[in-house]
C-alpha cells in the first residue's frame, strides 16, 4: 500500500501530528479530516477573548488551509467519519466513500456532557466546545443584554467560570450554580477554591455552592426561562451555559474494537491496541506504568501526544512524560497550573494571596506534586523545573520569600 496517514480530527492534536510527521521526514500522503466547516482554530480563546468580542475570526486561526497545503497536508473540512474498517485498513465516510490508510490517527477530541434533567434541551441551553457554540452563546448574551435577562452558568469548573467572568465583563447579571461544596474541587486546594469564590463574588457574580437543580423551565416557545431548584425556587435565566465536564469521543474506536476506558487507551507514545492506529488529545486515556489511566484535557497534552504519535508512526520512541501544565484566565487573573495535585496532604503558599500574586504548592510527604500560580509566571516556570527534577521541599521553604527555591535544583 502507498504510504498514507489519515488523521481524524483537525484540532490541536491532529494538526500537530500532521506537521510533526512532515518535520520528521514522512514523504507519503497525509489527509486531515475535520468535522467542522472551519479549518483548524484555537479553542482556549473561545470562552474568553472570542466570547468577549476582543478578537476576530482571523485571530482564532491555528493553521490556514494554504499553510497546510504548502506542507502537502490535505485538509478536508465538514467530513463525518462513520466507521473504521481495521481489516481493510479503511476509513468509511458518511457520504459512502472510503479512504485507505497505512497509518491512522484518532484525534477526535471530546464532547460536553449534557444536563440530564427535564428541560435540558430547551432553546438557550448551551454548552461551549466549538467556535459555533461560542458564537451561539455570544448571540444569546447580546439578547440578554438587550432584554436585561440574567445568565445562569451550571458548573463551577474552568469553562463555566471563564464564561461567567466574560459575561460580567459584558455587564451581564450572572449566577453560577455549582453542585459541589467548593469551586474546582477536583483540581484546586481548598484555600484556592475559596479565593476564587471570593474573586467572582467581588466582581458581582451570584455564586451558589451545593446547588441542587431539578429542572430547567421554558416558555411557550420552548426557550429557557429559568432553572428550578430543589427547594422550589426558580432562578430566572435568558441563557443557561452548561459546563459540567466533557466525555472523550471514543465511539469510533470502540465500534472498531479498540481498547477504550473513559477514552481511547494509549501508551506513552500514543499507540492504541492496534499497531497501526494511534490516538492523541482529549479523546485518549494514557496507561501509566502502575496500570492506572490518566486523562488530560489541555493544549500541552494534545501537542505533546501529537509529537509522540508522529514519532511512533516513523518508527521512533518519543514518550510523553513531561510535567502536565494548564492555565485559565478569569478577569485580570491568570492561573497557571503545573503538575497533578491528586493525593496532596499539605499545602503551602508563597506570596501574598490578598495581593492577587501568589502560588500554592501541593505536597505529599514532603514531595512536590503540583504548583498553582496566580499572576506569578516566574513561579510557574520554576515550578515546572522543580517538578521535572522530582525535588522534595518543606512548607517552611515555600513560605520563606527569602529562600531561593531554585537552589533545590542544584542538589
Amino acid at each position: 500500500m502507498t504510504a498514507h496517514i489519515v488523521i481524524i480530527g483537525a484540532g490541536q492534536a491532529g494538526v500537530q501530528t500532521a506537521e510533526a510527521l512532515r518535520a520528521g521526514g514522512f514523504a507519503g500522503a497525509i489527509t486531515l479530516l475535520g468535522d467542522e466547516p472551519h479549518g483548524p482554530y484555537h479553542r482556549p480563546p473561545l470562552s474568553k477573548a472570542w466570547l468577549a468580542g476582543d478578537i476576530g475570526a482571523e485571530q482564532l486561526v491555528m493553521r490556514a488551509p494554504e499553510a497546510l497545503a504548502r506542507k502537502n497536508i490535505a485538509l478536508r473540512t465538514g467530513v463525518t467519519v462513520s466507521a473504521i474498517d481495521r481489516a481493510a485498513r479503511q476509513v468509511k465516510l458518511a457520504d459512502g466513500s472510503a479512504l485507505s490508510y497505512s497509518g491512522l490517527v484518532l484525534a477526535t477530541g471530546s464532547t460536553p456532557r449534557r444536563l440530564p434533567l427535564p428541560g435540558g434541551d430547551a432553546q438557550g441551553v448551551l454548552a461551549l466546545r466549538s467556535r459555533m457554540d461560542a458564537s451561539a452563546i455570544a448571540e444569546r448574551m447580546a439578547m440578554c443584554i438587550e432584554q436585561q435577562l440574567p445568565v445562569v452558568v451550571i458548573g463551577g469548573g474552568f469553562i463555566g467560570l471563564e464564561v461567567a467572568a466574560t459575561a460580567r465583563k459584558k455587564g451581564l447579571s450572572v449566577i453560577v450554580l455549582e453542585a459541589a461544596p467548593r469551586l474546582l474541587g477536583r483540581v484546586l486546594a481548598p484555600l484556592l477554591s475559596d479565593w476564587y469564590a471570593q474573586l467572582h463574588r467581588s466582581h458581582g457574580v451570584n455564586l451558589v455552592l451545593g446547588a441542587q437543580i431539578t429542572a430547567l423551565e421554558a416558555d411557550r416557545q420552548g426557550t429557557v426561562s429559568g432553572v428550578r431548584m430543589a427547594d422550589g425556587t426558580l432562578v430566572p435565566a435568558g441563557l443557561v451555559v452548561v459546563g459540567i465536564g466533557v466525555s472523550a469521543n471514543e465511539q469510533l474506536a470502540r465500534d472498531a474494537g479498540l481498547a477504550c476506558e473513559c477514552g481511547i487507551v494509549v501508551d506513552a507514545c500514543g499507540r492504541t491496541s492496534d499497531p497501526v492506529i494511534m490516538a492523541a488529545g482529549d479523546c485518549t486515556a494514557r496507561r501509566l506504568p502502575d496500570g492506572s489511566l490518566l486523562r488530560l484535557e489541555s493544549v500541552q497534552n494534545a501537542t505533546e501526544q501529537g509529537k509522540s504519535v508522529a514519532a511512533a508512526l516513523l518508527g521512533q520512541e518519543r514518550p510523553f512524560t513531561a510535567t502536565p501544565w494548564f492555565w485559565s484566565d478569569q478577569y485580570d487573573k491568570k492561573l497557571q497550573m503545573a503538575g497533578l495535585s491528586g493525593g496532596a496532604d499539605q499545602w503551602a503558599v508563597r506570596g501574598d494571596m490578598d495581593s492577587g500574586r501568589f502560588s500554592v504548592y501541593h505536597l505529599r510527604a514532603g514531595q512536590l506534586l503540583a504548583v498553582d500560580s496566580v499572576n506569578a509566571s516566574c513561579d510557574h516556570l520554576q515550578a515546572r523545573k522543580l517538578l521535572d527534577a522530582g525535588v522534595s521541599l518543606t512548607p517552611a521553604q515555600v513560605g520563606d520569600a527569602a529562600f531561593d527555591l531554585g537552589t533545590l535544583l542544584l542538589k
